[in-house]
């Protein structure tokens, strides 16, 4: 049942999110500065994955999308083990990708607005899903280190 609240939390806040983003500003490009010099909210539509990876191909992300939520539920376990934390695991991740998979068959595109940049390095336009699936891989490897370094010292 947590994994589920998580994904719901997550979804809802990454829809929302871009909800008020896309009436906040008209057109693509539309923004705002938030903190200068540093981050922006701006409208983006993504027709790929990250970074625009498979630009144009909703089709495939789409059925990939299903494909990767399909094998993360039913294989939670043997992909999860006993990992502690590992209902915050999947509902974060399952969040991200329902999260930009909602946009995808919806909007045919990903709605994405948090814009970080410093000096001339800038870094692609994300939104809250993509934080969730990162924050969601990230927190698994971190779990599975420390695993496995708890089962060698045990």
């Amino acid at each position: 049942m947590r994994p589920v609240v998580v994904a719901g939390a997550v979804i809802a806040l990454d829809q929302a999110t871009k909800w008020l983003v896309q009436r906040a500003f008209p057109h693509e490009g539309a923004g705002c500065g938030v903190i200068p010099g540093l981050l922006d909210f701006c409208l983006v539509r993504n027709t790929g994955a990250a970074w625009g990876v498979l630009s144009g191909r909703q089709t495939f992300l789409i059925v990939f999308s299903l494909l990767m939520l399909a094998v993360l539920v039913w294989r939670r376990q043997a992909l999860l083990g006993n990992l502690p934390l590992r209902w915050l695991v999947l509902g974060l991740l399952a969040g991200g990708i329902c999260g930009n998979l909602i946009d995808r068959v919806w909007l045919g595109s990903v709605v994405d607005f948090i814009d970080f940049h410093w000096g001339r390095s800038h870094f692609p336009a994300f939104n809250v899903a993509d934080s969730s699936l990162c924050i969601g891989v990230g927190l698994f490897l971190l779990l599975q280190w420390r695993e496995e370094r708890r089962q060698k010292t045990g």
